[in-house]
């Protein structure tokens, strides 16, 4: 099957481009009190409904064979697809490093982006898996083809979309340690991780050189509980042999194309002129016409995805393809991340990234979403982050060498979000802010 397949991925450069049962799917010991670091509310009675397919319907034949995976959660919205999760599985770095992608739908519209696995190889022979996505037959086929165990499940991220496959992730591989972010949490109600089928889970601590893979895999957490109704946090992972970073949300790199894994009835249900684009359309009268299945509608799909997934309401889904361009092919934080997120807590940011940068001589960069691998090196990586100056006071003013000033360069204008599309943005911003919801700038605006 084409789509389990294994092939080689070249990195993106930055230079040159500038069923379990049913009932299974219920956790075991719901009121369990085994780990330190989950939520608080024990009577809350809700559970997690997210279920693979074990059994003989999984192993069918023919198109969608072992795709199946039943997921009817997420708040405000469940995550899509409910029924069928194609996986693609690629090669980063020869016999080291491999990536398993999945399509992810926002409830019930037709706004899709992807959903990223890392797996690296350790030197004990075992693995190493970053950010597990949906355990479908077809995915675990894929990642047991490498002949190795998994003996780590790490969660690096508070954020549900990843969370919610940790549990039935970890169920295929019993003897795994699971290893998560600090601070968990969950809204709206503070959920415990065992209601996510998380049990006896590790916490992640900043720089911790005792963790079992400590001598290969290094890390670094940003945890910051002033953004709002609960902390942002994430931790981001270098692996030395390979010089490889890898975040969650931190960066991403848009690619022109779709990725595989994305089907051609998301992109050609977004490529639709539907209420979206007529309340998004600049004004501009929308043809009502069906739409042919070519790579001109299909690449139409893609943009109009990108645009909602960065900017909620970007300025005008009709013709996507300007601001589309600004946004992809570039080393980038999220317009929505840095927004709600990093704008509020600027000093911590650029702490956790100077770490980073100064610690890591990193050559390539792995994130949980669009493309990956990103050949990229630390100044690219410092740029990606220069909109922290104007939030940031004169404490932080540094001499930069001739290689980040001309990335500082660069990356002013690759953090540049076009005024229209942010727009609904700015204004969810303020109203976040004036609900108690988010908070404003807590530390360093500058003057």
């Amino acid at each position: 099957m084409a789509a389990s397949a294994a092939v080689t991925l070249g990195p993106i450069s930055l230079r040159s481009q500038r069923r379990q049962g049913f009932l299974d799917a219920f956790p075991k010991n719901l009121f369990s009190d085994q780990d330190p670091n989950r939520g608080r509310r024990k009577g809350a009675i809700f559970s997690v409904v997210a279920s693979a397919n074990d059994g003989e319907g999984g192993r069918r034949s023919g198109r969608g064979a072992g795709r199946f995976y039943f997921n009817i959660t997420g708040f405000p919205f469940p995550l899509g697809p409910f029924l069928n999760r194609r996986t693609i599985r690629t090669e980063a770095v020869k016999n080291s490093i491999w990536l398993f992608e999945q399509e992810q739908a926002l409830g019930f519209s037709s706004v899709s982006t992807n959903i990223r696995m890392t797996v690296i190889k350790l030197k004990s022979g075992g693995l190493w898996v970053h950010a597990p996505i949906a355990p479908t037959d077809e995915c675990i086929k894929l990642l047991k083809e490498l002949d190795a165990p998994v003996e780590y499940i790490v969660l690096p991220t508070f954020a549900y979309e990843h969370k919610i496959f940790v549990g039935p992730f970890s169920r295929k591989f019993p003897r795994a340690q699971v290893w998560v972010a600090p601070r968990q949490w969950s809204w709206p109600i503070n959920l415990p991780l065992e209601f996510f089928g998380i049990f006896r889970a590790r916490a992640l601590e900043d720089e911790d050189d005792s963790t079992p893979w400590a001598d290969e895999i290094e890390q670094k957490v940003f945890s910051s509980p002033e953004v709002g109704i609960g902390p942002y946090v994430e931790v981001a992972f270098y692996h030395g042999r390979s010089r490889t970073l890898l975040v969650t949300d931190a960066v991403i790199f848009v690619p022109r194309q779709p990725p595989e894994c994305i089907s051609k009835e998301s992109l050609l249900a977004s490529a639709k002129n539907g209420l979206a684009v007529k309340l998004l359309s600049k004004g501009k009268e929308v043809p009502n016409e069906p739409v042919v299945d070519n790579k001109l509608n299909r690449q139409k799909g893609w943009e109009r995805m990108v645009l909602q997934i960065l900017f909620l309401g970007p300025s005008n889904l009709l013709e996507p393809t300007a601001s589309f361009s600004q946004m992809s092919q570039k080393l980038i934080v999220s317009p929505i991340v840095k927004t709600l997120v990093f704008s509020k807590v600027p000093e911590k940011v650029r702490d956790w990234v100077d770490k980073i940068a100064k610690d890591w001589p990193f050559r390539r960069i792995i994130p949980a979403h669009f493309a990956a691998p990103i050949s990229a090196s630390r100044s690219d990586f410092l740029a990606a982050f220069v909109f922290l100056d104007e939030f940031l006071d004169d404490r932080y003013a540094t001499r930069p060498s001739l290689s980040l000033l001309f990335a500082s360069i660069m990356g002013r204008a690759a953090s540049y979000f076009p005024p229209d599309d942010m727009k609904t943005l700015s204004s969810l911003d303020q109203f976040l802010v004036s609900a108690g919801v988010v908070k404003k700038t807590v530390s360093g605006r500058k003057r």
